[in-house]
């Protein structure tokens, strides 16, 4: 790679500079294969960010504008699905002790009627004097 003090110029012959095509899909591969970055390439050849950009988004095989491209690896998928499995698995016992819950409070309400006494814990309200009612067990 050149060493940026082969480049240095004048604001005047940086503007009239051109790189040619071969050069600027060499640098995108580079890019590309991760043997360098933007901002190796920007201070290396004394060129914009968005000019490097710019190439990338011309001689980029991959590149389609206003698409994005996700690659997921293989252990995010099996990660998800577990997460997934794992919720329905939770959601199955959460709906087994919700019935578990119906059933028992059912069976208080019977035994209430069927013996008359109170097995419920009743709540009172009674005033608070700064957040309005409190419950009182």
């Amino acid at each position: 790679m050149a060493t940026r003090h082969k480049f240095i110029q004048s604001t005047k012959e940086r503007r009239l500079r051109t790189f040619s095509d071969e050069f600027k899909r060499q640098k995108v591969r580079e890019i590309e294969s991760k043997a360098t970055t933007i901002s190796e390439v920007t201070r290396s050849y004394d060129v914009g960010r968005s000019a490097v950009t710019n190439w990338i988004k011309k001689y980029n095989n991959n590149y389609m504008k206003g698409v994005k491209t996700i690659v997921e690896v293989e252990s995010d998928t099996k990660r998800l699905l577990e997460k997934d499995k794992r919720i329905a698995e939770l959601e199955r016992i959460v709906g087994q002790k919700q019935l578990l819950i119906d059933f028992q409070y059912k069976m208080m309400e019977l035994a209430e009627k069927e013996y008359n006494i109170d097995i419920k814990k009743k709540f009172e309200k009674i005033p608070s004097s700064t957040f309005g009612l409190i419950e009182k067990k």
